[in-house]
């Protein structure tokens, strides 16, 4: 029986937060809360008794007393951060359900640490934060729209997270034991099932797709959902239905677990760890195959989407490739978006039943492959999630909310592939077009896949934040804001090369020890080719990346543990037009390869008092520089003897019992082939290293002509 057969209102989907009606939104909101909680509180009805709650359904995540509780802590952290609640309902409950969701590093699953309290307890808490949001929505000043600076966008957050979890705890009660679960009459799976179609490929049309939700967008979104990202899509062909069963039991009896070569290397460790013979909630039973659901255990539907983690879906599309010679993969999220666009699907509508196998609207669980049609296709959205090639990356403009600062960041690491298109439970904001949500790749949720055939190789933009302190401060001291008035050092040092070059040729820069490479990309401004070179890799890495993506994010330390997640375009710096003229290189200023000479400019900023030799450098510097060209030396003069041994400084020591200085030094090494034509003038720079703590240097530049 389907659910929309019963005698229950429709789930209801995700209000709208910009009508003109504030009491008609008011009523919706709370009308919305209360539909959440009691189907929240219904699923875990699906336990037998404590033991449900208490016991591990996998080793990899806390037990559902967790899940029952997090909910509501969640709600009562966040309406304190943001000043709606003034007082907390259960301290200590409000700390111990409030992390451990995902796997990840701080987690701790260590059940030791744990004493949970009871299950009536919980109830019991939850009853009280459920008192205490209801007191907020009927009293708190509402004026529309609401967007995610507006104090009720906390509420909603907390609305849309429980959802969240109405699902991912619906995989773990699917994955507890069977005798710590019963049947529900709200929660009924489907009862169809026939003989599976036979898979066939639909061609899709070559198209551009345009991603990204607009802040002022009429409904809830979580932070990776803002921002804009836009592709050309080639034309490509894709599977007709979800794999099924019976599509995937091929893959299974051909030996695709035990032959590695079709497992990609994470994979095949993750097959060989879990010892995997065939999908997770199969269950061979002699000759025959069962399927395990949520509560129970039927015969297996054949017709029925094949429900796996990345991982199995890879390795089925790796073998489909070998037996075809056809380039088989899974979809990118570009290419979902094609889907979605040209087969006509819409949101699901207020107050009707979707349509598709989505948002609790029909069963409580998959359904055939065959009942929704969507166009030519099958399951756009709905039955079960669809695993994609595409790691979850930031679009364009993203910024955390800081309400929640770690919904999305913590998966920027390249290992949490995104799926689209929703699963049977999958409501509120998660059924919604623009929905981004990501898992680890091992992990399992109610989540399918749909396989392409597309000559196209995949597209996945990059999703890493630069995390290392030294070189994410360095990102900001290169690209990032200016402290204290005082002007971006690089930029500075790149206008008065400029300046003095006048009208010199200004065919070749050399920017040496140029870190991050903002100098670099400034130089291009005027040269017609700069070559930017750093003893260190790791900074190298950050000039190439903004060369070849045009785009840096990293994270800066605000205070402990507490950081800000940044982005820097060269667009916005007014440089992207300059990065084809810029090259970086690994290398070593007092062995420079003999490739790097010729040049009109060398500029070499904050480097010879780092150097191991700087007399070496000096001496030779001259070999790589145009008659005529210049020299631009800058440095703070901070002489250490862990970079440079006493007997090589240029200057800072006394020597018979008089003073001499860097500049003594340098007059007297270069005057054979320079003369000195600007400074010394001093240039400062700020260095950023938390919120509160600056470095705030004075660098003294000196500007030299070669005339021998």
């Amino acid at each position: 029986m389907k659910l929309t057969d019963m005698r229950r209102p429709l789930f209801p989907v995700t209000p709208r937060l910009d009508g003109s009606d504030a009491e008609a939104t008011r009523r919706e909101i709370l009308a919305y809360f209360h539909a959440t909680q009691d189907c929240y509180e219904q699923l875990f009805q699906t336990l037998v008794c404590g033991a449900g709650y208490l016991e591990k359904p996998i080793s990899l995540r806390h037990p559902l007393i967790f899940y029952f509780g997090h909910t509501a802590t969640f709600f009562i952290n966040k309406l304190v951060l943001a000043g709606l609640l003034s007082e907390r309902v259960e301290p200590r409950f409000e700390s111990i359900f409030a992390v451990g969701v995902d796997e990840m590093s701080w987690d701790d699953l260590d059940a030791a640490h744990y004493d949970w309290p009871t299950v009536d307890a919980v109830r019991d808490y939850r009853k009280q934060v459920r008192d205490r949001v209801d007191h907020l929505i009927q009293t708190l000043p509402l004026q529309l729209p609401i967007d995610w600076t507006h104090p009720w966008w906390v509420i909603l957050m907390g609305i849309e997270h429980e959802r969240i979890h109405l699902e991912t705890s619906s995989v773990l009660i699917r994955q507890q034991r069977l005798d710590l679960v019963r049947p529900h009459p709200d929660w009924r799976p489907c009862t169809d099932t026939a003989a599976a179609p036979q898979n066939a490929l639909v061609q899709i049309p070559a198209g551009r797709v345009r991603l990204g939700k607009e802040k002022s967008a009429a409904t809830y979104g979580w932070d990776n959902e803002y921002g804009v990202h836009e592709a050309d899509i080639p034309a490509f062909a894709a599977g007709q239905y979800l794999v099924s069963n019976q599509e995937f039991l091929e893959f299974v009896t051909a030996g695709g677990y035990g032959k590695d070569s079709w497992w990609e290397e994470e994979g095949r460790a993750w097959k060989n760890y879990a010892q995997a013979a065939h999908p997770t909630f199969w269950i061979r039973d002699g000759e025959s195959w069962h399927l395990r659901l949520m509560t129970e255990e039927v015969p297996m539907p054949w017709d029925w989407p094949a429900e796996v983690n990345y991982h199995e879906a890879k390795a089925f599309c790796n073998w489909k490739r070998a037996q075809s010679g056809e380039p088989y993969r899974l979809p990118t999220e570009d290419e979902w978006y094609r889907l979605y666009d040209v087969s006509g699907v819409a949101e699901v509508p207020a107050g009707k039943a979707a349509a598709a196998n989505l948002h609790l609207h029909h069963y409580a669980s998959a359904c055939p492959v065959t009942t929704f049609r969507h166009g030519d296709l099958y399951d756009v959205v709905g039955n079960v999630w669809q695993w994609t090639e595409t790691p979850i990356y930031p679009f364009a403009g993203f910024e955390v909310h800081p309400l929640y600062d770690d919904f999305t960041t913590p998966t920027f690491d390249e290992r949490h592939n995104l799926f689209k298109g929703g699963s049977w439970i999958s409501c509120g904001n998660e059924a919604l077009k623009s929905a981004r949500y990501a898992f680890r790749r091992h992990f399992f949720q109610h989540a399918g896949f749909r396989y392409v055939v597309a000559h196209a190789s995949a597209n996945i933009p990059s999703s890493h934040y630069e995390t290392d302190k030294l070189l994410s401060e360095y990102a900001e001291f290169h690209y990032g804001d200016n402290y204290y008035g005082v002007p971006n050092f690089s930029q500075a040092l790149a206008q008065l090369a400029i300046q003095a070059m006048g009208d010199k040729p200004a065919r070749k820069a050399l920017d040496l020890g140029c870190a991050a490479g903002r100098a670099s990309f400034e130089l291009a401004r005027h040269f017609e080719h700069v070559t930017g070179v750093d003893f260190s890799a790791r900074f190298i890495g950050l000039g190439v990346q903004l060369a070849q993506q045009g785009v840096l994010r990293y994270t800066l330390a605000d205070e402990g543990e507490l950081v800000e997640y940044k982005e820097r375009k060269l667009s916005d710096l007014g440089l992207d037009a300059v990065r084809n003229k810029v090259e970086f290189f690994q290398g070593d200023a007092c062995n420079l390869k003999p490739i790097l000479t010729g040049y009109d400019l060398i500029l070499a900023a904050n480097l010879i008092d780092r150097l191991y030799s700087p007399r070496k450098f000096l001496e030779s510097v001259h070999e790589r520089l145009n008659m005529g060209g210049m020299l631009m030396l800058t440095s703070p003069y901070t002489w250490l003897e862990e970079h440079t041994p006493r007997a090589e400084w240029i200057g800072g020591y006394k020597k018979d019992g008089e003073r001499v200085t860097t500049l003594d030094g340098l007059k007297a090494i270069l005057g054979a082939h320079f003369r000195l034509v600007a400074g010394p003038l001093a240039v400062p720079f700020v260095i950023r290293e938390t919120r509160r703590k600056f470095q705030h240097t004075l660098s003294e530049v000196t500007l030299w002509e070669r005339i021998a």
